[in-house]
């Protein structure tokens, strides 16, 4: 991974406010210093920071689209940092982009109707008038790679690009645990049922603002099946079948199926 281009008191990291929240950068590769803010001015609609003054990537702003970009900068999708900044820098762009968000969809309370701010010491918005406060939203989705035997459950998303495949995912519902939501989400999307769940890590994603909980789990019944809404296609595939096309390497979804391939072969030798 490449080192993140800081000099020390520095602050970088620059935000458009849309959907997935790309980051601005000079010559395609670095981030504008925060001591250069006068010339985004034409652009900018709000801006604030967070309230950890010890990371270095703390500003996040929020553009006009249609305004022209001034020279030598341009958008980049946030996708696109773990190769061109690693992941560190990725994962702080994560934050700002929640953060910013925050921000822009509490100016004002949901009890009260009074003015919100930055809390002192939380990343969190707190109302003046009722002290109410709102913290980033967070929604857990669980992601399982499914074995059976020397084989892995692979899905093929709606909307994946063309050739990719994936193991299987889903959001958590109120008054699930996880486990019961592994259960549920496999069986809804391939037929599948699954034993010995176990847990293997974690990862926030902030597309928008997920956090991936990451296991394994083994094949118990049922024929894969795609339900035709969430996949396409699914099936099991032995190492030398998987697809060329999977998720990027920053991604908990690539890991699982790295280990489970480094497990295969290493059983193998």
């Amino acid at each position: 991974m490449p080192d993140i281009p800081f000099q020390e008191g520095e602050r970088r990291a620059i935000f458009v406010f849309d959907s997935e929240g790309d980051v601005i950068l000079e010559n395609g590769d670095t981030p504008p210093s925060t001591d250069d803010l006068e010339k985004f001015t034409p652009l900018l609609e709000t801006y604030g920071r967070t309230t950890r003054d010890s990371e270095p990537c703390d500003l996040w702003a929020l553009f006009k689209r249609e305004a022209a970009m001034p020279d030598g900068l341009s958008f980049v999708s946030r996708r696109a940092l773990p190769a061109l900044l690693g992941y560190d820098f990725f994962n702080r762009a994560g934050i700002a982009y929640q953060m910013m968000n925050l921000t822009a969809h509490n100016k004002y309370c949901g009890v009260c109707g009074g003015a919100m701010s930055d809390h002192a010491a939380d990343r969190a918005r707190v109302c003046g008038a009722c002290g109410n406060m709102v913290y980033c939203a967070m929604s857990p989705a669980v992601i399982v790679a499914v074995e059976k035997g020397d084989m892995l459950l692979m899905g093929r998303g709606v909307n994946f690009p063309p050739g990719r495949y994936s193991v299987l995912a889903g959001f958590v519902e109120p008054g699930e645990t996880l486990e019961e939501t592994i259960v549920r989400e496999i069986y809804e999307e391939s037929s599948v049922r699954v034993k010995n769940i176990t847990y293997f890590g974690s990862q926030p994603w902030p597309f928008p603002n997920s956090l991936m909980l990451a296991f394994r789990a083994e094949w118990e019944s049922g024929e894969p099946t795609p339900d035709g809404a969430e996949l396409t296609d699914v099936k099991f595939f032995k190492p030398d079948e998987i697809p060329p096309e999977l998720p990027p390497g920053v991604s908990i979804s690539r890991r699982l199926i790295d280990s489970w391939l480094a497990k295969i072969r290493e059983a193998l030798i």
